[in-house]
Order: C-alpha cells, then sequence, then structure tokens
C-alpha cells in the first residue's frame, strides 16, 4: 500500500504543476520523465502512464470532479483536485488492466473518507446513466462513451462492497481529542499611585470700564452706495426705452409716410387682440400636424414666435408696396418656377447617372473578384506543396535534436557523479566560517547588552526629573470678559459682545432683501408665463393656417404627377450594365462558381442586393420631396392663403 501511495503522490505532485494555458503536454511529459528518473523502472513506468494518461483525457476527469465539488464535495479541499483526477482515470481506464484487488490496495493508500465520499459519487448508476454520459458525448464519439460506462457499472457490486468496507474503516477510528489550552490570567500593572493635587486660589474679578456706545453710521449705508444705486436704475430704465423705441421702429426708412401709422395699428392689433382670461402657467407641449407630441421649451416657442411675427410684418410691408404702385413678381415666379423644375430634371439625370455608374462599378468588381479568386486557388495548391517540403524538413530536425538532447542528459549524469566530491569539500569550508562568525556576534551581543544597561539608566533618570516637574503646582485656565475690546490699536476694533450685536443686524437685513429678490423673481415669472402663452396660442393660428395650404399643395400634386425623364447619358450606362452583367455570368459558368442573383445567394451577395434597393427607394423618396417642396410658397404666401 506505501508502494502504490508513493507513486500516486508522485503524479499529483506533477499534476498540480501542469498549466493547460502555457505547457504542452509532450514536452511536460519528457521533463517528468527526467525527472523520475531516480525511481525504479517500474515505478518510472507506472507514473509515466498514469500521468499521460491524466493528461490526455483531462477534459472527462474535470467534467466528474467539478461535478463532485458542487454536490457532495463541497467541504473537501481544493488541493485534492488532481487527487480526484488520479482516482477516476483509474477507475475508467485501468481497472480491468489493474485487478480490482490491486485497486482496493491504491484505494487503501489514500485518506480514507474522502475516497469513500468520491466513489460513491462516481459510481452511483443514476451519474453514470445520466449527466456522466450525456457530457462526456460531447467531448468524445457516444460509442467510445459507452465503451467506458459499460465495463463501470458491471463493477458496480464489488465497488459497492469496497465503499461499505471504508464506511466501516472510518467509522471504527478514533476521533482526535482536543486538549484544553492554559488560560491566560492577567495581572494587574504596578503603578505608583499619584499625590493628591492642591486647588489653586481663585483671581479677583478685575474691573472692566464702560464700553463706549455703537456709532448710528453702522445702521446706515453710505451715501456713495446710494448715489451709485440711483445711477445704476437711471441707466437701466433709458436702456429699455432705447430698446422699446429701435423694436416699434424697426424698418421704418422702407415705409411710405402715408402708411406708416396705419401699419403700425395694425401691428399692435396683430399682436395685441387676444381674449382676455385667467390662465395657469402654459404647458410647454404642442402637437404636429402628423399627431407626433413635440415639447417647446421657452426658448423654442419665443423663437417660432418671433419668425411668425416677422412673416406678418414682411407680408405687411408687402400689401403697403402693392398699394404704393409697386409691380408685381408673377411673371417672374412663373419663369422661377419652369427654371427650378429644368434645374430638378437636370439633378434627378445626375442622380441616375450616378447610380447607374454605382452599379456598373459593382458589376466590374464582381468580375475581379472572381478573377481573383482564381489566383487565390492556385497560389493555395503552391502553398501547400511548400508546406509539405517543410514539414519533411522539420521532422528530421526533430529527429536530430532528440540525439542531441539525450547525448545532453548522459553527459549531465556523468558531471553529477564528480560533483559529489566538490560539494563535501565546500561544506567542510562553510562549517568553518560559521564557527568564526559565531565568536564574532557573541562579542558584539556583549558589547550591545553593555550599551542598553546606560542608556536604561539614562532613561530612568530622566523619567525621575519628569515626575518631579509634574508634582509642581501649576495654574491652568484664564477669565476671558466678552465686553471687554482687545486694545491692540486696530481702526474699527471692537468686543465679541458687539461684534454678536452687528452681525445680527447684518443677518436679519440680508433675510430682508432675499424677500424682496424672492418676490421679484416670483413677479417675473408670472409675467413671462403669460407671454409664453399668448405666443403659444398665436403659434397654434400660424401652424394650423400651414397645414391648411400644405393640404391643398398635396392635393394639386397628387392631380398632376410628374413624368420621369430620359437622358441619353442613362441608357448607355444601362446598356453597358447589361454588358457586364452578361460577361460576369459566362465567367461564373466557366469557373463553376454561382452568381451573385442565383438561387443560391452567399450573404455577400444579398447585402449588395439590399443596398442597391434602398438606393432605389431613397432616390424615390428625394425625388418626391423635391416635387413637393419645389411647388411650395414661401412664408408670406402661405399666411396669405390661409
Amino acid at each position: 500500500m506505501a508502494y502504490y501511495g508513493k507513486c500516486l503522490e508522485a503524479v499529483i505532485e506533477h499534476l498540480d504543476k501542469f498549466m493547460p494555458k502555457s505547457d504542452n503536454p509532450e514536452q511536460f511529459l519528457e521533463a517528468a520523465a527526467t525527472s523520475l528518473q531516480a525511481l525504479s523502472p517500474r515505478k518510472q513506468g507506472f507514473v509515466l502512464e498514469v500521468l499521460s494518461g491524466c493528461l490526455e483525457y483531462r477534459k472527462l476527469l474535470t467534467v466528474v470532479v467539478d461535478a463532485f465539488y458542487a454536490q457532495d464535495g463541497r467541504l473537501c479541499l481544493r488541493a485534492d483536485h488532481s487527487r480526484f483526477k488520479v482516482i477516476c482515470y483509474l477507475a475508467t481506464f485501468l481497472l480491468e488492466e489493474l485487478g480490482f484487488q490491486l485497486f482496493c490496495d491504491i484505494i487503501k493508500s489514500q485518506p480514507v473518507d474522502k475516497m469513500c465520499k468520491f466513489l460513491r459519487f462516481f459510481f452511483n448508476p443514476l451519474h453514470l446513466c445520466s449527466w456522466v454520459q450525456d457530457e462526456w458525448s460531447l467531448i468524445y464519439e457516444p460509442a467510445h462513451v459507452k465503451k467506458w460506462i459499460d465495463p463501470l457499472m458491471r463493477w458496480q457490486p464489488e465497488v459497492q462492497a469496497l465503499i461499505s468496507h471504508l464506511e466501516g474503516v472510518s467509522a471504527s477510528q478514533p476521533s482526535p481529542l482536543k486538549t484544553k489550552a492554559k488560560v491566560t490570567e492577567p495581572k494587574e500593572f504596578n503603578l505608583t499611585a499619584p499625590k493628591p493635587r492642591t486647588i489653586p486660589a481663585p483671581e479677583p474679578v478685575p474691573v472692566v470700564a464702560k464700553p463706549r456706545p455703537v456709532p448710528q453710521s453702522t445702521y446706515q449705508t453710505p451715501k456713495e452706495q446710494q448715489q451709485l444705486e440711483t445711477v445704476k436704475s437711471y441707466n437701466r430704465r433709458k436702456a429699455e426705452e432705447l430698446l422699446l423705441r429701435a423694436n416699434v421702429e424697426e424698418l421704418r426708412c422702407a415705409m411710405p409716410r402715408s402708411c406708416r401709422e396705419p401699419a403700425q395699428g395694425s401691428k399692435q392689433q396683430l399682436r395685441l387682440q387676444f381674449p382676455p382670461r385667467i390662465r395657469k402657467t402654459p404647458k410647454l407641449t404642442f402637437y404636429r400636424p402628423d399627431n407626433v407630441l413635440v415639447k417647446l421649451n421657452t426658448t423654442a416657442i419665443l423663437r417660432e414666435g418671433a419668425l411668425y411675427q416677422r412673416q406678418v410684418e414682411q407680408e405687411l410691408q408687402r400689401v403697403d408696396k402693392l398699394v404704393d404702385g409697386a409691380g408685381d413678381f408673377s411673371e417672374f415666379l412663373e419663369w422661377q418656377k419652369k427654371m427650378q423644375a429644368k434645374d430638378r430634371e437636370e439633378q434627378l439625370a445626375a442622380g441616375e447617372c450616378r447610380r447607374l455608374q454605382g452599379k456598373l462599378s459593382h458589376e466590374e468588381a464582381v468580375l475581379a473578384r472572381q478573377s481573383l479568386v482564381q489566383e487565390n486557388k492556385q497560389r493555395a495548391e503552391q502553398q501547400k506543396e511548400q508546406m509539405a517540403k517543410l514539414m519533411l524538413q522539420h521532422a528530421e530536425r526533430r529527429l536530430r535534436e532528440d540525439r542531441s538532447r539525450k547525448e545532453l542528459v548522459e553527459q549531465v549524469i556523468e558531471g553529477q557523479k564528480n560533483v559529489k566530491a566538490a560539494q563535501a569539500k565546500l561544506v567542510k569550508g562553510r562549517q568553518q566560517t560559521v564557527q568564526e562568525v559565531i565568536e564574532a556576534s557573541r562579542g558584539l551581543l556583549q558589547r550591545r547588552a553593555q550599551e542598553a544597561q546606560e542608556e536604561q539608566r539614562r532613561h530612568c533618570e530622566l523619567i525621575s526629573q519628569l515626575h518631579a516637574l509634574e508634582t509642581q503646582p501649576t495654574r491652568k485656565g484664564k477669565l476671558v470678559d466678552l465686553t471687554q475690546i482687545p486694545g491692540y490699536g486696530l481702526e474699527g476694533e471692537m468686543s465679541i459682545v458687539e461684534l454678536r450685536e452687528r452681525l445680527a443686524l447684518l443677518k436679519e437685513n440680508q433675510r430682508r432683501e432675499e424677500e424682496e429678490k424672492r418676490d421679484q423673481i416670483i413677479q417675473s415669472k408670472r409675467t413671462k408665463s403669460q407671454e409664453l402663452q399668448d405666443t403659444l396660442e398665436q403659434i397654434s393660428l400660424c401652424r394650423a393656417a400651414m397645414a391648411r395650404s400644405a393640404a391643398l399643395r398635396w392635393e394639386e400634386k397628387k392631380k398632376a404627377p410628374a413624368a420621369p425623364t430620359q437622358d441619353e447619358r442613362v441608357q448607355q450606362l444601362r446598356r453597358r450594365i447589361s454588358e457586364r452583367a452578361a460577361e460576369r455570368c459566362k465567367q461564373a459558368a466557366l469557373l463553376h462558381v454561382s452568381a451573385p442573383r442565383a438561387a443560391r445567394p452567399k450573404p455577400r451577395a444579398q447585402l449588395e442586393a439590399q443596398h442597391w434597393l434602398e438606393q432605389e427607394r431613397s432616390r424615390e423618396r428625394r425625388l418626391r420631396a423635391q416635387q413637393r417642396g419645389g411647388s411650395g410658397p414661401g412664408p408670406a404666401r402661405r399666411l396669405e392663403a390661409a
């Protein structure tokens, strides 16, 4: 039992050193063989066989051991992971070869309680026929897995008897007795009792002189600050008047004199004719014509209100000019519409040309790709031939390296025999040097002990002096008069009581100013909210008018759809695309490669087809948008139509 126990310990030690991510199994086995040369050939062969099997089937063994730790082995140590792997490998692959008696000896050489738990879990028929077989079938073929599971099921009676025997052995083993540890008994510190301190006599309270009264100028604002506030308010009022005058008289020079007063009256009517009523704070939301909720902030509402106000003013100016006798731009607008339609036709033709050019470049790219596939096939065949030659050269070089490695191992073994004599001489020399060092260290320790005693004596003297100083009576505490002025000679010097009174007055003034500012802010918010509500009503009216005019224009466009244009460049590009497509189909038939639009399309071909379909749809959307935007009137005409 001890023999197999040592062999298994050697296997477990090497398995713990193996790192699957960085170590190569073959190189690891070679290194293990070199480290096991001190063992007998029989032991070395057994250890290497078990180690190589555990490395080869480590995925299967890891599945079983991880499941054991998750279910029955939650209290087992992770250091025994390799031990359970070795037992699982012996039970699965070497039980027939070793024989049941030898297997029992190996199991008994290991810890009894751990082996009992693992064998009961692994040889459970329910586990073997259910999840163990399923998990192993994911790694290897089901036929091989069945060959490994059937022997385990045949050995069930013998293994169950072994498990019951191990349970009896573990139950008969006496549990280790716990010895009571000696309890630490605390001892009191031998401290010197302090002497009682004497109470100092109270000092007489000094008589304080009467403080000077606080001057009245402290509670009054300076004249300079009042003058600055007056100038500031005057300048602000003057700036507001100038801003109001500039907004009212905007672009007054471009209006006729006879129509200035009526125009201003009409502006005021447009701005101010709203039914007065009590409202709450306006909700900053608006509904677009297509029933999409749009949330507007204050900036957006003011910006849109200013836009519609400018449009109204421009329309009024245009009406004033027509009243004054200005000319009509209807002929110019008709000519402009014709030119815009001509430009749109040219843009559509150019867009169609660009689309067809992209399609033509796609066909040419498919032809180039097919030729590139044929070249890649030829290069691949050449690379395969070169790889075969390189593999032969690598195998020859590997054989030469193995021979040189064996020769080097023999040389190292011969050198180790000569090293033992040199090591004995080196040990004797080191022992002599150690004796010398020990004698020198003894002398140093004696000198340091004497120095420590002197230092301790000095510390004791200092401590006694400090104790003598501490026993002397000292006077603590200092009386403070809060009404007394320090008397440093500084300007504005005052006592603490006066300072507290001034701070209280200052806080009261600040609180009063904050309340006034708060009231002003609330009042300004209310006025702004009322202005925003008025602007929102005006915006809703303008938007409703624009929606009606847009609906009328859309009905007109439906009645007269635009006819597609034909161009010579477009026809020529279409002919070239058809020629390239026919050439691509011929070349694909020669190379036995299916075309991109065949019955079995590749994913790249599907993506390209979808890309061209999206291009076609976007072109149609742009055409409709240009037709819709080109025939629409300006903002002024939209308001006039509404």
